[in-house]
């Protein structure tokens, strides 16, 4: 009997035949990705927890590795046909502890609040203590907010900031010598100042605490040597992968100098509880195609190109927060000392009123809640706004007054009627998505996506 052989596919094959086969059998989706990617190109993105991702990790994330079953870590899997699993997770993992300088990487988790569950969940018992960032000060959901798994499992305290706008450390040791909490949590979703780490470490030291930092807004920064690094400060670190990391949506578990040491009070180190926090405590197999997105991510996080990017994010942060304060916007913080400008509107507008106008002429901002809030997180008084997009699209600094500018003249014509309620001159709308699309000529993503 004679077998005739085929070629075995490639990944470019199946990819090319995937889009091939999207747009022959399914039109009606294939022309709402093709309409998304055509409208990232032709707005402003200001928003703070996204960048774009290079094809590469597009690439990766749509390999074949999405067929594969994986339970378990390199070399203890639970199912078999894992060696090529078994290499990508292994690279995600090295290329995490070189850029972080890490001693413990874990790679497998979801999302960063995947992430801060799993090390909360490994580390605590049900009500204990957790003093974390108040949410209208800076802080995320997962850090203790009461609606969340966080807020209602543990006993979680907020600490927040101070008139300045600034994390009130001399609050902090308070509170943590008051209630002494078992773990504290450092780290912002909403905070544009530098978080000094190693001032956490010595409270959380001398409370007798365990102390994790969630560095998900300033990954790149800390990676890139432009933020203080807590990975030797605290016992724990965690962060995505999607937001300055510019990868797939996902976390990472990293610990430095006390990875080897064991947890305060149990006979097991660091390293081991984090292996096992996430399987089989919190998580089934993990999404290995998305483990392959992060290695290609981190790998390009290791570039002169992505060095220089975070640079951009740095200077366009600077930049822009002056414009704000010189049109009379109050900055919160003072300053922006990371990628981040959270901006307090004027008493008539309200942040949900902002971002419905800004994203209706080409702008694409997040609401915010701010220090002192009196409006509900689905209307806020804040705007926060991000520079990272901005620095993949190359925007100097003539580029950013511009969008200052053009984002001031939007809610300078903008009438409230009521929380959410607006209007705004058709002809004037029409002249500013023309203004915001000749930005993004000017400055294209293009060029970012095709490097």
């Amino acid at each position: 009997m004679t077998v005739n052989h085929q070629p075995l596919l490639t990944q470019a094959d199946l990819l090319k035949r995937g889009l091939a086969d999207l747009q022959e059998h399914d039109a009606e989706l294939a022309q709402i990705l093709d309409a998304e990617v055509a409208r990232q190109q032709r707005t402003l993105s200001l928003v703070a927890s996204c960048c774009a991702v290079k094809p590469r990790t597009l690439a990766a994330s749509s390999s074949v590795l999405v067929n594969v079953t994986a339970e378990g870590v390199p070399g203890r899997r639970y199912h078999a046909g894992c060696e090529n699993v078994d290499l990508v997770e292994s690279l995600a993992i090295q290329r995490a502890r070189q850029l972080f300088g890490a001693q413990y990487a874990g790679v497998q988790s979801h999302s960063a609040s995947s992430a801060n569950y799993s090390v909360l969940a490994a580390l605590l018992e049900p009500g204990d203590t957790l003093l974390g960032m108040a949410l209208d000060n800076g802080g995320h959901l997962t850090h203790g907010s009461p609606v969340t798994f966080s807020g209602t499992y543990y006993n979680a305290i907020g600490y927040g900031t101070t008139k300045e706008g600034l994390i009130d450390y001399d609050e902090v040791r308070r509170l943590a010598l008051e209630h002494r909490p078992r773990l504290i949590i450092c780290g912002a979703t909403a905070y544009s100042r530098v978080v000094d780490f190693d001032r956490f470490r010595r409270i959380a030291d001398e409370a007798g605490a365990i102390l994790m930092a969630d560095i998900s807004h300033i990954a790149g920064l800390v990676a890139t040597g432009r933020h203080p690094s807590p990975i030797d400060a605290a016992h724990v670190t965690t962060t995505c992968t999607h937001k300055q990391l510019a990868g797939p949506r996902g976390g990472l578990i990293l610990s430095g100098r006390d990875a080897n040491e064991k947890v305060p009070g149990r006979d097991v180190t660091f390293a081991r509880v984090l292996e096992l926090a996430v399987f089989p405590r919190m998580q089934g197999a993990p999404a290995v195609n998305m483990m392959a997105a992060k290695a290609a991510a981190l790998g390009y996080a290791m570039t002169p190109e992505f060095d220089a990017e975070m640079q951009r994010i740095r200077d366009a942060a600077d930049v822009m927060a002056s414009e704000f304060q010189a049109r009379d916007y109050e900055v919160v913080g003072g300053r922006s000392e990371n990628h981040t400008i959270l901006i307090r509107l004027r008493a008539n507008m309200t942040g949900a009123i902002a971002e419905a106008a800004l994203e209706h002429c080409g702008i694409v901002v997040n609401k915010n809640r701010i220090p002192g809030e009196t409006r509900s997180s689905f209307v806020t008084s804040g705007l926060r706004i991000g520079t990272g997009a901005l620095a993949q699209r190359h925007i100097d600094a003539q580029g950013c007054r511009q969008i200052v500018d053009l984002l001031c003249r939007i809610l300078d014509q903008v009438t409230p009627q009521g929380d959410n309620e607006f209007t705004l001159d058709p002809a004037l709308r029409k002249q500013f998505c023309a203004e915001a699309e000749a930005l993004c000529v000017k400055y294209p993503i293009a060029d970012y996506l095709a490097n």
